[in-house]
Formats: structure tokens, sequence, C-alpha cells
């Protein structure tokens, strides 16, 4: 069995990446989203266990103490953390493996595994990215209005990953997403792996 490949997909706040990384786990076989755990309130919909495990800020602050985070940051006054021995079984089980974190989160991860893909989505532009945050309905214009000087900064660090995304058309935004993905599980390491036997009885 080859070992998965680890994933860092980054976005500012209202480009569309929760949406395209569903849409495309929907689509696509054995790719595993990492659930982080959060110190923020839970929203109405979301669960435990499947959009954030959601702990008290002194259980998380515990728990980055000892190491147990993989990368953690502090963001809009809240903390999050991404479980180290989650990510490495699922790695190890073949699955690929996505982490939802931003740049600084990215940067944590790429010192420990320097063969993790790194992707980066952007709006087309500020105008459409500060209409979405509005249409979502669930900030006030303040809170909007630091969402947007935040996501100056956050995009600021593009240049720090692997491929770039601009989510305009969705459709066509997903399409890319989804073949950076096929075409990462054809390289010569995957496949040589994936199809050991074939290669030894083509070669005979």
């Amino acid at each position: 069995m080859s070992k998965g490949t680890l994933y860092i997909i980054s976005a500012p706040s209202g480009a569309g990446k929760t949406s395209l990384v569903k849409a495309l786990t929907a689509a696509t076989e054995n790719i595993i989203v990492s659930v982080s755990h959060t110190t923020r309130a839970k929203r109405e919909g979301e669960r435990e266990g499947v959009d954030y495990h959601f702990v008290e800020q002194e259980e998380f602050l515990s728990m980055a103490g000892g190491s147990a985070f993989l990368e953690h940051a502090k963001v809009f006054d809240n903390y999050y953390g991404t479980s180290q021995q989650h990510v490495e079984q699922q790695l190890l089980q073949g699955h690929d493996v996505i982490l939802e974190i931003d740049w600084q989160g990215a940067r944590q991860v790429r010192k420990q595994f320097n063969d993790s893909l790194s992707i980066f989505i952007l709006p087309p532009s500020k105008e459409a990215l500060k209409e979405r945050l509005q249409n979502r309905g669930q900030d006030n214009e303040e809170i909007i209005n630091r969402r947007m000087k935040d996501a100056v900064n956050e995009m600021s660090h593009y240049a720090e990953f692997d491929y770039i995304i601009i989510n305009d058309d969705f459709n066509v935004a997903l399409q890319e997403l989804s073949s950076i993905f096929k075409a990462n599980r054809l390289r010569l390491l995957q496949q040589g792996q994936k199809l050991e036997n074939l290669l030894i009885e083509l070669l005979n």
C-alpha cells in the first residue's frame, strides 16, 4: 500500500475553500479531510467531530503543551489545531489527507512534511470577496471589515504555496482542484507502488 499525500489548502475567509473541498471529497475516493480542534463556539448546523472538535480553551492549551498538534494557531480570538496522530495514521493507511488551515499553520506543517502539496485559493476580486462575506449573513459590518483586512494579510502569502486557484467560476475552480489530485496520483512514486506487480510482469 502506498502512503497517502498530505495536502494543505488555504484561502482568505469567503474565498470558497470549504465548499470546494466538500465538492472535491464528494466526487473523489480516498480523501480524508482532517477535522480540526477549535475553541470557538459551535455555529448553527455544525456537528461535533464532523465540522470541528469543539473544546474549551484550557483543554486546547493543555493539548498544545503536550505536542498533540501538528500545527495550531490563534485566529479571530479563537484557537485552531490539527491532531498529529490522526493525520499520520490516515497517511499510513494510504489516504490522501486535506488540511484546511491558514498560512501560519501551512508553514508549521511544511517543516515536518516537506513532501506535502499546498494549494492557495483566491477570490476573483476584493469586491467579490466582500460580497460573499456579506451574503453569508453571519457577521455584522464591523466583523466583515476586519475579515477583509485579515484577508489581505492572508493573501499576501500566496507565493509560499505550490498551486494557485482563482475561484471565480465554481465549477472551473473545482475542476482545477481535482486535476491537482489526479495528476499527483499519477506520479511515478504513487504509481510505482500501486502497480508494482503489473510493472514486474510487463518487464519479464
